[in-house]
């Protein structure tokens, strides 16, 4: 894992305004690559509630979920207070950048 402290540099220092967006995009992609969160962003979670769900499933859920909690962690610490208010009641980093996509 890359050192925490120079990924969320990143982050802090262009935070998320709105005029920014282009910008503060260009650098979360820069993290969640770094971080290997990318995948989140074009592939669907995993089910989980299947009751003959395999042991690699289950694996690939709970990284799934692990994951999305992590980058909707930086994506949350790299917006402006008023933008983590309104997205921090949603649970997924895909509905928060489409949310964003459309707001910008």
């Amino acid at each position: 894992m890359i050192a925490f402290n120079s990924l969320t540099a990143i982050l802090t220092q262009n935070k998320l305004e709105g005029p920014n967006y282009v910008d503060w995009k260009q650098n979360l992609d820069i993290v969640l690559t770094a971080e290997q969160y990318k995948f989140l962003l074009d592939e669907v979670c995993p089910e989980k509630s299947r009751d003959d769900v395999t042991d690699d499933e289950q694996k690939a859920y709970h990284k799934w979920i692990k994951a999305d909690e992590m980058a909707r962690c930086y994506i949350l610490a790299s917006m402006s207070n008023v933008l983590q208010h309104q997205h921090q009641s949603i649970e997924s980093v895909y509905d928060i950048l489409e949310n964003l996509k459309e707001m910008f």
